[in-house]
């Protein structure tokens, strides 16, 4: 027995000696990285000097905080997981981790403090104000994590539904809490912008998660599908409804003739003429100003209406607000735009969904697998290609329509390459050819960086020359970095196949070819 404790101690004492040793090399490596763009800063002085201002406060914070990250790794989390292991193995007990870190008597805490630090923070400083937030946010965080633990396997036989309900119920709850003009940021930026990428998404998947083809330039078809309703609109008076599936076969269109000149490239090449067939669209809107006004963008694009019966124009006669005696207010527009997007996405999904269970379909999946084997099967891989452009494109298209509708200004600069980057990442993150997978990796992606802008009040901790916006892009490559450790396949790394033998199973992305989904 003495001996059993005597082994423990040393094994502990050795596990906490590794952690400190792991600690230093990762306070090094961030002293590293951090110390020219966040401990140095150039800026210009009183007399238009460049001057080198120094930062060390900021560098200490940001190495601390890698070393307390990397301490807690090796000290807890991954015995913790070496023994979550062990014990699935041994008695097939899972989330003995989790069931002890969300105890109800901690979710009760946390609920508490969620509710009641507002009003604490009320009457505190500003720079006490600010840890309040953050203490309030990360409570928020716990709190909607235990509910999804503890409730997760209701949650997971029926996703789809409780997903489809609670976004449904958002505009509602949001208008409830804060108010109709209040609610506009929510439904806005966190509500439209997210389906607005997850549709985006949704598209790309198909050309890229399903048929295997990398495309880089998928938000020409975006700028189509925008550029597209704002001319037609100005132009000949067309409504959003009439425009909405022209846009999308225009920008079919475009994607067929895309599709023509790469039908033998793969790989490499087929990266480089998508990405320079999105900058050429780009450039055209941009130089041919007789039409698209240059880089002045076409403003004043007509809105979308309630299928023409009620208009959101605030001087027409059959205004929807005027027509149910409602106040006036902008929050009517936005929550119309809200569940028209979500209408768009379903919409998307579900042909996505019918789409891979046809011939077509499993074409795609095919072809994504090897082309070669897919020729030597009868099947014609350049129809095949050219409808997994298309339909990828169609979408596409339909989001640039919305986009403008909801805008009402378009212009080059909301079209440049970083988009497709974005897009093409969270088809990635998400796990490619699974719709859940990207659209958790959309709302991560986009409400986070969306959130980011919301962190004004840390100025009042790290200093008035402390601006989110600067370490936007440092903590989105981090959060892509961490998840394509942990999760190389996506955030979803398995998936459903089409085609069944004898009963359903669940094929781990494991057991495909590293980079063909």
């Amino acid at each position: 027995m003495a001996n059993t404790m005597s082994n423990q101690d040393n094994a502990a004492g050795n596990l906490t000696a590794r952690a400190f040793r792991e600690a230093f090399y990762a306070g090094v490596i961030a002293l590293g990285l951090f110390v020219l763009f966040i401990g140095l800063k150039t800026d210009q002085n009183i007399h238009n000097e460049l001057v080198l201002v120094q930062r060390w406060g900021l560098l200490a914070i940001f190495v601390i905080l890698a070393m307390i990250g990397r301490f807690v790794m090796v000290a807890y989390i991954q015995p913790m997981m070496a023994s979550r292991k062990a014990i699935q193995a041994a008695e097939g007990e899972a989330d003995s981790i989790a069931s002890s870190f969300f105890r109800l008597p901690f979710v009760a805490i946390a609920l508490v403090l969620a509710v009641a630090l507002p009003f604490l923070g009320a009457s505190l400083s500003p720079t006490g104000a600010a840890y309040v937030t953050i203490l309030r946010g990360a409570a928020i965080i716990y709190v909607l994590a235990a509910v999804f633990y503890l409730f997760r396997p209701f949650i997971q036989a029926h996703f789809a539904k409780l997903a489809i309900v609670a976004l449904l119920l958002y505009p509602i709850v949001m208008v409830a809490i804060f108010g109709a003009q209040g609610s506009l940021k929510w439904v806005d930026n966190f509500g439209i912008q997210i389906l607005i990428y997850v549709m985006l998404a949704w598209g790309l998947n198909i050309v890229v998660g399903l048929a295997g083809l990398l495309d880089l330039g998928y938000v020409a078809f975006y700028a189509v599908g925008a550029y597209s309703y704002a001319l037609l609109s100005d132009k000949f008076g067309l409504s959003f409804w009439i425009l909405l599936p022209m846009a999308g076969i225009l920008a079919a269109f475009w994607g067929m003739i895309l599709g023509f000149p790469v039908l033998r490239l793969r790989g490499d090449y087929l990266a480089i003429v998508t990405l320079a067939f999105g900058e050429i669209i780009r450039l055209v809107l941009l130089n041919w100003t007789e039409v698209t006004k240059g880089s002045a963008g076409i403003s004043g694009v007509a809105k979308a209406s309630v299928f023409g019966i009620w208009s959101f124009d605030v001087s027409a006669p059959n205004n929807f607000a005027k027509a149910f005696g409602l106040p006036m207010s902008s929050a009517y527009y936005k929550i119309f735009l809200f569940y028209l997007i979500l209408a768009l996405a379903l919409l998307t999904a579900f042909v996505t969904i019918r789409l891979r269970r046809m011939p077509i379909g499993r074409a795609w999946e095919a072809l994504r697998e090897d082309e070669i084997a897919c020729r030597s099967l009868g099947i014609n891989t350049v129809t095949t290609k050219l409808t997994a452009f298309a339909t990828g494109a169609m979408f596409g298209g339909f989001a640039g329509s919305f986009f403008a509708a909801r805008q009402g200004f378009v212009s080059p600069e909301s079209f440049v390459f970083l988009e497709s980057a974005v897009i093409l990442a969270i088809v990635v993150l998400g796990g490619m050819g699974s719709l859940v997978g990207i659209a958790i990796a959309a709302a991560v992606m986009v409400g986070g960086t969306e959130i980011l802008r919301e962190l004004e009040f840390l100025k009042n901790i790290f200093g008035e020359d402390f601006t989110p916006e600067l370490y936007r892009m440092l903590l989105f490559g981090i959060a892509m970095v961490v998840v394509m450790v942990w999760k190389p396949r996506g955030f979803v790394g398995s998936r459903e196949p089409t085609a069944f033998l004898r009963e359903r199973k669940v094929v781990s992305g494991s057991f495909t070819k590293e980079g063909h989904g």
